[in-house]
């Protein structure tokens, strides 16, 4: 039977992606290939101009100074703060996309799904819990009988049913790894909880974090582990099509070099990594590849360390070289190839809800060295070298081992391809099935 489901997803619209952003397009994926009516919620700036269509969509999509102030948009902001919003969210309907988007932007051209924005949807949201102590009120232009939220966000839409995905609770559990306003996330997941039709999670341990922190019985709440799907067109790729890219592109060689995937941010443990990769005496270099999160002041001095150049002899010159290269962001295909061409990639995290990097590398034919803390060690199964996040030594050995060991490496890539299975679009939507079919009844 097919249902009207709205997703929110903001996410997708940024445009350096995240894990819920691909988690946003899988659910997307997923629920239409189910048969039901999917559209999308995403937040705007400000309002669309209803009588001029094609200036509202370009509008839409300008570019925004982050100095610029609105005195209009400052008004209505502190209206928000003072009395909420108790008239709701009204959404209104996204044009067909007929200009040229960002091609970096999750506003594709060729996006399958029809759109609808709500003005400062996130922030007013949070506004309104504020002052309400109660869920925003989404008012969607057609009848919705699931709406379907994809972070923890105090919204909801009135006579569909509210599933909300809670991907971890690190505000919670490492305090001080976070910016975030620990009492707002604690009422909002707890709202949440109390309130929801049903609660997604993205791993087992996920789910049971916030069963101990907040008492959700079973019944009540679901893992259907996240999914990644490889294009085409990205899958035929031949290894010496990615050998040439990455030497092109950023002058590695194939098979030659470590990654890491992720923000610079205190839970992603990367200066005990940069320690344990100094340490370990390795000539190959480590390349990071994600933007600056928060609290990265202590990460940024450690890449800087001496110990990380070295120095090469280009037949003329002896150059100065650095044995750690950070890569703030790369389009989504070039990332792929940086993935298949690492020797292995490293996230020896110190939490994470599910550890996307780690099943990408699986796909593509990577070994992983992770952590084995959280939700990692579910993710890799008896396919990654696992280490003690904590000690710069184990890392240090992981790496050392992995480094010298051929078979090792081929060995990993094989269970990976084989763990990945269990991770499969197919199976990642009859998971999906299973909770809409419970609460869609």
């Amino acid at each position: 039977m097919s249902n009207n489901i709205l997703l929110e997803a903001h996410a997708m619209t940024l445009k350096h992606g995240t894990g819920i952003a691909t988690y946003a397009r899988n659910l997307a994926s997923a629920a239409t290939g189910l048969g039901h009516d999917v559209e999308l919620l995403i937040g705007l700036e400000r309002k669309i101009n209803r009588r001029e269509a094609l200036l509202a969509e370009v509008v839409l999509n300008d570019a925004v100074d982050p100095k610029a102030i609105d005195p209009l948009k400052e008004i209505s902001r502190a209206i928000d703060w003072t009395i909420g919003v108790p008239g709701g969210a009204k959404t209104q309907r996204l044009p067909a996309p007929r200009i040229v988007l960002d091609p970096s932007s999750g506003t594709t051209p060729d996006r399958r799904h029809p759109m609808l924005g709500a003005v400062r949807l996130w922030e007013r949201a949070y506004l309104h819990f504020n002052r309400f102590g109660r869920r925003l009120a989404v008012h969607p232009d057609r009848r919705t009988d699931l709406f379907h939220v994809t972070r923890p966000m105090p919204a909801y839409v009135k006579g569909a049913a509210n599933i909300y995905t809670i991907h971890d609770i690190v505000p919670l559990r490492l305090p001080y790894a976070t910016l975030d306003n620990k009492k707002y996330f604690y009422r909002t997941i707890k709202s949440i909880v109390e309130t929801a039709d049903h609660i997604v999670t993205v791993s087992e341990f996920t789910k049971r974090d916030i069963q101990e922190f907040f008492n959700v019985p079973d019944d009540r709440i679901t893992t259907t582990w996240q999914s990644v799907s490889l294009p085409k067109e990205i899958a035929s790729v031949s290894d010496d099509e990615v050998a040439r890219d990455i030497e092109n592109r950023y002058g590695l060689a194939f098979k030659e070099y470590f990654l890491f995937l992720g923000a610079v941010e205190p839970k992603k443990n990367i200066s005990r990594m940069v320690e344990a990769f100094a340490a370990s005496g390795t000539p190959r270099p480590l390349v990071l590849v994600g933007g600056l999160g928060w609290q990265y002041d202590r990460d940024l001095e450690t890449l800087q360390d001496e110990r990380l150049l070295s120095w090469r002899f280009d037949g003329s010159h002896i150059r100065p070289e650095r044995r750690v290269q950070r890569l703030p962001y790369v389009p989504l295909t070039a990332l792929f190839s940086l993935i298949r061409g690492a020797r292995a990639v490293l996230l020896p995290s110190l939490y994470e809800g599910f550890g996307l990097p780690i099943l990408e590398a699986m796909l593509l034919g990577t070994p992983t060295i992770t952590s084995n803390a959280s939700s990692l060690p579910e993710v890799a199964g008896d396919a990654a070298l696992l280490v003690d996040p904590y000690r710069i030594e184990s890392i240090r050995d992981a790496i050392r081992t992995l480094d010298a060991d051929a078979d090792l490496r081929a060995d990993l890539v094989s269970r990976g391809r084989k763990r990945a299975d269990f991770f499969s679009p197919e199976r990642h939507t009859e998971r999906i099935k299973a909770v809409y079919d419970r609460v869609l009844g």
